[in-house]
Formats: structure tokens, C-alpha cells, sequence
């Protein structure tokens, strides 16, 4: 079983790379049946619509309350231990909350399960990227979200020039300079072979 801590900014578009992606694990082997389960940390509502959920045939827990690394961090390890032994999967994918830590949950998992793989994905925002890092708690944030990345996806690229694009990188390279960084749109559907070379670790791209 491997875990997937998923973190990024509230509008930086998690639901909809989160959604790309789970089907793609589910595709890769039809005959798993329970080959991933969404953990979903969302303050107060659902980040995900469950009937979007249901319709992939993977199954769910969701937490209504808390931010997993802080009141919620004895209460997700027991879920993470429930789910594993419920559900046996290949794939945990975990997503945080906006205002969420993502390098303290990932260091969390890691500590009560040094057994198990546990990667962080962290999605960037490229069209709001330079107007965040203009407020200095922000900026200071957006360093905490990005610390202990092993890969980091910027998404809208679309809406940005090749300049700015490459500021953002630079950016990004300045908190952190270890992980893959991949450019996204996910608004256009990406490729099984791209996703599976991201989840691989970025060989290929």
C-alpha cells in the first residue's frame, strides 16, 4: 500500500487533478477491487462531490471536521490503519485541506508508518502564483505548503506567458529545489502515459 499526500492552495484546482489522477489508478488495473480510497480532509464541507465519487467505484471516507495536522492527526492514522485493513489498497490518496500542512502530515504518516511509501504532491497555482507571494504570510505559507514536496504540479499554464511561467518556477525552485516540478493544464484531460510517469516519479516527462 502506498499513501499520496495531495496539498495546494484553496481554487488552485485539487478536485479536478485529484479526480484525473484517481481514474487513472483505477484504470491502470481493473481487476483490483479496491485499488484506491480518497481520504478527504475538507473544513466543514465535502471538497469532492461523493456522487462524482460513486461513479468511479472507489470508495471513501470523508472528514467533516479539524485539519488533519493539527485535532485530526490521531484520528487520521486510525482511519489510514481502518482503511488498510478494510480495504487492503494499493493507492491511500489524501487531501488536505488549503490551509493544511501537508510536509507535517507526510512526516506524521512516515512516523507511524515507517513501513509504507508515502510521497506528497503539492499543486501550484501559475495564474495567482506572483499575487500570493506579494503578501509576505502568504509567501511564508506557501513555503510551509511546498516544504517536503516530492512533486510539485503547476496547474493553469495556460493563463500565463512563458516568462511568467518561468517565474513561477523560479519561484517555487527557491523553497524548494528537490522536487519534479510538471506543468499542467487540468482542465484538458492529461494522458494515462503522463500520469503514470508523474506517479513513477517523473521519467519520461
Amino acid at each position: 500500500m502506498k499513501i499520496l499526500v495531495f496539498g495546494g492552495f484553496l481554487g488552485a484546482g485539487k478536485t479536478t487533478v485529484i479526480m484525473q489522477m484517481v481514474r487513472h489508478m483505477v484504470s491502470m488495473d481493473q481487476n483490483v477491487k479496491s485499488k484506491v480510497v480518497l481520504l478527504e480532509n475538507e473544513i466543514g464541507n465535502s471538497g469532492i462531490d461523493d456522487q462524482a465519487i460513486a461513479g468511479t467505484g472507489l470508495r471513501v471516507e470523508t472528514l467533516f471536521s479539524g485539519c488533519v495536522c493539527c485535532t485530526m492527526a490521531g484520528e487520521m492514522i486510525e482511519n489510514i490503519k481502518y482503511i488498510a485493513k478494510k480495504f487492503s489498497p494499493e493507492w491511500i490518496v489524501l487531501e488536505t485541506t488549503g490551509m493544511a500542512y501537508p510536509s507535517k502530515i507526510k512526516q506524521n504518516i512516515r512516523e507511524n508508518f515507517p513501513e509504507l511509501e508515502c510521497r506528497l504532491m503539492c499543486l501550484v497555482d501559475a495564474r495567482r502564483w506572483k499575487r500570493l507571494q506579494r503578501v509576505p504570510e502568504l509567501r511564508q505559507f506557501s513555503g510551509d505548503q511546498l516544504e517536503g514536496a516530492d512533486t510539485v504540479l503547476v496547474n493553469k499554464c495556460d493563463l500565463v506567458s512563458d516568462k511568467e511561467l518561468m517565474e513561477v518556477d523560479a519561484s517555487v525552485r527557491e523553497m524548494n529545489d528537490k522536487p519534479l516540478l510538471v506543468h499542467i493544464v487540468a482542465k484538458n484531460e492529461m494522458s494515462d502515459d503522463v500520469w503514470r510517469k508523474i506517479l513513477e516519479g517523473g521519467e519520461g516527462l
